[in-house]
């Protein structure tokens, strides 16, 4: 059913693909750009009629579960042909290019998904709401000065990439490894970055990568990378400097903060943009999903404090069904006895002296990276418990809402 990517013989059938999609304008840039993602990591196609009609391309990465970074298999492009569609291919590549990836040490995996839904036949859960939030630049409140920028451009692109790799952990946070997780945004974008370079080491330290548009904007902040309170001031008074040209600048909200702290009457500049190319406001979705492929390994980074709570787990995973049965993983579902407190674990067995908790992966996924409690979970998603083992998951599993901080 499918097959690693041959240059030789696949690589005009996957820019086909990509533009055929519409991901891509024809352009040898953007060709480039598409050949850097299927080169970064791992490719795989299916072919119709001796051609590659379908591609699913992974990268090394990391998730952030607190302070411990997980190693991860991060698919970071699932595309299928106008001619191949409701064949089942983007499924059963998807899964085989996440089991060769467990098969090397990933022990979670995460995407962006197109839609709800699709990718839970996987196995992934949503991740946590993500705030974009649009504003006019001028109106922001930050009374920091500013040092005169730098400007950084495409030919600075390793520093960069070596930048966002350096940038704290946050809790849901992921790292996409390969060059062109950096190299690829910058090209497509056609933008600029503004930031500054430590004095002794010339190491960039803090910086931000902006998508222009027009004279006006509005401008999208594509990443923004600080360490500490200083730095992210600082940029943010670059920014609102460029306001005297600029109407609207768009930027997903750093894990942490609310950007509404800094803004100058809100929800009056929303009343009087709105409507117009440059409407000031809010928007939220949740558009990363994520799965754990390793759940004794997970559980062994995973530190929640407070008193120890032991219950078995009767876990399903419906990538098994997109498997052939000779896979040499098969998912990582089946029934666990799992301790979640300041050493967490889960162990194969059934002890029939504790509750049980039945989930699928994705929802457990959800549950243990604290998008939602489980109380929740129980409402909308596939996990179900006795009420008061629901009740000692709420109190125990407490952590920061997920980010993912790095587009792929």
């Amino acid at each position: 059913m499918h097959r690693t990517f041959d240059a030789t013989r696949d690589r005009e059938a996957t820019r086909r693909i990509w533009r055929e999609i519409g991901w891509l304008d024809p352009g040898v840039e953007n060709d480039e750009v598409v050949d850097g993602w299927v080169d970064a990591g791992r490719a795989l196609v299916a072919d119709i009629n001796g051609e590659a009609e379908c591609l699913v391309c992974t990268a090394p990465g990391t998730l952030a579960h607190q302070s411990e970074l997980l190693p991860g298999s991060m698919v970071t492009g699932v595309t299928t042909s106008l001619v191949a569609r409701k064949q089942g291919l983007a499924l059963k590549l998807t899964a085989a290019a996440v089991v060769q990836d467990v098969q090397e040490g990933a022990i979670v995996a995460a995407l962006g998904m197109f839609d709800q839904g699709f990718y839970n036949r996987v196995g992934f859960g949503s991740g946590g709401y993500e705030h974009t939030v649009t504003f006019d630049p001028a109106q922001l409140s930050v009374k920091t000065c500013h040092r005169p920028p730098l400007r950084f451009t495409l030919a600075d692109y390793e520093a960069i990439h070596a930048a966002r790799l350096a940038r704290p952990a946050i809790h849901g946070s992921c790292r996409v490894l390969p060059l062109i997780a950096t190299q690829g945004p910058m090209k497509e974008t056609k933008g600029f970055g503004l930031g500054y370079r430590d004095s002794d080491t010339g190491e960039i330290t803090h910086h931000f990568w902006c998508k222009p548009k027009g004279e006006r904007g509005p401008y999208r902040v594509v990443w923004i990378v600080y360490h500490n309170r200083d730095q992210f001031l600082e940029l943010m008074s670059v920014i609102k400097s460029i306001g005297d040209q600029v109407r609207a600048f768009s930027i997903v909200e750093p894990a942490g903060i609310q950007l509404q702290d800094l803004m100058l009457q809100p929800f009056k500049q929303g009343q009087i943009s709105g409507g117009s190319s440059y409407a000031a406001g809010i928007k939220s979705c949740a558009s990363f999903q994520y799965r754990i492929c390793d759940l004794a390994a997970c559980m062994e980074k995973t530190s929640l404090g407070g008193q120890d709570v032991r219950f078995n787990l009767n876990l399903s995973d419906p990538i098994e069904g997109l498997l052939p049965p000779d896979s040499a993983w098969r998912g990582c579902g089946g029934n666990y006895i799992v301790t979640l407190g300041e050493r967490c674990s889960a162990a194969r067995g059934v002890d029939s002296r504790l509750a049980t908790l039945q989930a699928s992966v994705g929802a457990f996924t959800r549950l243990w990276l604290g998008v939602l409690p489980a109380s929740g979970l129980a409402l909308t998603d596939e996990l179900d418990g006795p009420a008061e083992l629901i009740q000692q998951l709420d109190r125990t599993i407490r952590l920061p809402v997920p980010l993912n901080d790095w587009y792929f």
